[in-house]
Formats: C-alpha cells, sequence, structure tokens
C-alpha cells in the first residue's frame, strides 16, 4: 500500500463519523450521490487522459477531454462544498480538494514515467475519498432507493477505470498491479451490469439503454482483457467513453425515478 493511500485511509477514518449533510430531501440526498459519483468517474477520466497525450494516441480528443473534465471536476468540489455542511465531511472533502491541486498540477506537465505512476496513485488516492464519501451519504440517508443510483454510476467509473489501466501498461507502467486492477474492473462492470439488467425499477427507456450497453460491452469486453497485447488503444479509449455516456444517461434515468 503505497504512502498516499496509507494517508487516505488514515484521514477518512477519522473525519467521517456523522450523518447530518446540508441536503434533507431524499431527492437532495440521491442527487449528491450522483454528483459524487461523476466527480470519482473524473478521477479516473483525467488520469487516463494524461497517459493517451503521454503516448500520442486520440491526442486531440484525449486533450479535449482532459480540459472539460478538469473543468467539470472542479465545479463539482464547488457543488459537493456547498452542498454539505457537515464538519467532518467538509474536511473530507477540504482533503480531496487538497490532493486534486497536486494531480491537476502533475498532470499538466509532459509525460513522463514517474509522474504517470504519481497520476495512478492520485487518481486511486480520490477515488477512494469520493467514495468513501458516497458509502457514508448511502449508510446514513437510508435510503434504498440510493443504492441504484450509485450502483449504476459505478459502471462510468469502471468503464474510464478500464481504460486508464489499459493505457497506462502501454505506457511502460508493466507490473502484475496494472493487469489486475484492469481485470478486476472488468469483472465488477459485468457483475453490476447482471444486477442491473434484472433490476425491477428499470423503465422501458431504462432497459432500452442497458441493452444498448449490453451489446457493445458482450463484444468490447474481450478486447479490453488483452491488456498484455495493446494493439487497440484507440478503440479502447473510444468504446470505454462510450460506455460511459450510456450509463450517464442511465444514472440520471435512476434518479429521475425519485423526484
Amino acid at each position: 500500500m503505497n504512502y498516499i493511500f496509507k494517508k487516505t485511509i488514515l484521514l477518512i477514518a477519522l473525519l467521517v463519523a456523522t450523518n447530518s449533510y446540508g441536503a434533507n430531501s431524499k431527492y437532495d440526498i440521491i442527487k449528491l450521490i450522483d454528483i459524487a459519483g461523476k466527480q470519482r468517474m473524473l478521477s479516473q477520466t483525467i488520469a487516463k487522459d494524461y497517459f493517451y497525450i503521454g503516448k500520442k494516441i486520440g491526442t486531440s480528443k484525449a486533450k479535449r477531454e482532459l480540459k472539460n473534465s478538469l473543468k467539470e471536476f472542479n465545479d463539482i468540489a464547488k457543488t459537493l462544498s456547498s452542498s454539505i455542511n457537515n464538519a467532518e465531511m467538509t474536511n473530507l472533502l477540504e482533503f480531496i480538494n487538497m490532493s486534486s491541486e497536486e494531480f491537476q498540477a502533475t498532470v499538466n506537465t509532459k509525460f513522463n514515467l514517474n509522474d504517470g505512476q504519481l497520476i495512478l496513485d492520485f487518481s486511486e488516492s480520490i477515488l477512494e475519498g469520493t467514495q468513501y464519501l458516497i458509502d457514508s451519504l448511502k449508510e446514513n440517508s437510508k435510503l434504498k432507493e440510493s443504492k441504484i443510483v450509485a450502483k449504476a454510476g459505478k459502471q462510468r467509473v469502471l468503464a474510464q477505470r478500464i481504460a486508464k489501466y489499459y493505457i497506462s501498461y502501454q505506457s511502460g507502467i508493466k507490473d502484475k498491479n496494472t493487469i489486475d486492477q484492469m481485470k478486476q474492473a472488468v469483472k465488477d462492470f459485468a457483475s453490476i451490469h447482471k444486477a442491473l439488467m434484472s433490476s425491477k425499477q428499470n423503465t422501458p427507456k431504462i432497459n432500452r439503454k442497458l441493452n444498448q450497453v449490453n451489446r457493445l460491452w458482450s463484444i468490447v469486453y474481450k478486447f479490453y482483457l488483452k491488456i498484455e497485447k495493446g494493439r487497440l488503444p484507440y478503440i479502447v479509449f473510444i468504446t470505454t467513453n462510450n460506455i460511459s455516456k450510456k450509463m450517464d444517461e442511465v444514472t440520471k434515468l435512476y434518479l429521475n425515478l425519485h423526484k
């Protein structure tokens, strides 16, 4: 476990203790979970784009996406800070924001392998902190409805996570952990997708969207698992973005059920 992970775990354990939030209505809390989930996804997208730009693959798309993702990440940070007024949660958000400052400073530098490893560490640290925030919101709200939104939102993250580890491996971080993390993301996505497909909360529109994802996923997940061959980085970029976009639409549809 690296230093950043240790620091994150320690601070989170100390900071998160109570269950009072600035958002009080059922919909507001579920919406906060979705917003935090989007930040969770962006932590993976930003890291992924750093590696794609460094490898000069899909450079113009990756640069444009990186610029937009950084802006959205910071906008979400402001929204979360203004929506959550619990002292412990505010401290956690401050820690995430502090980590993201270093993360963003590094991602805007010229690619090198040492910084690439640091980018991975920061993206994992921010992901872990945001995930803890989401879990705390779910547990303390005691809203069963929040679980399906969080679950669908996680699919956005996993798709970007797959691409992040795929391209970081091709960029030179060729260790067992990179392979294991990517393959675990594929496994987790498949498991959650199966659960969503059978959810009783699905509307006809949600089912149509999920079937679109299912059709694409059933083909492309085999490409992702061939990470060590690494011959399809641009296809991985395009298809994981497509999946994340569709799962963002599905997440919003689940969220709108609780307006």
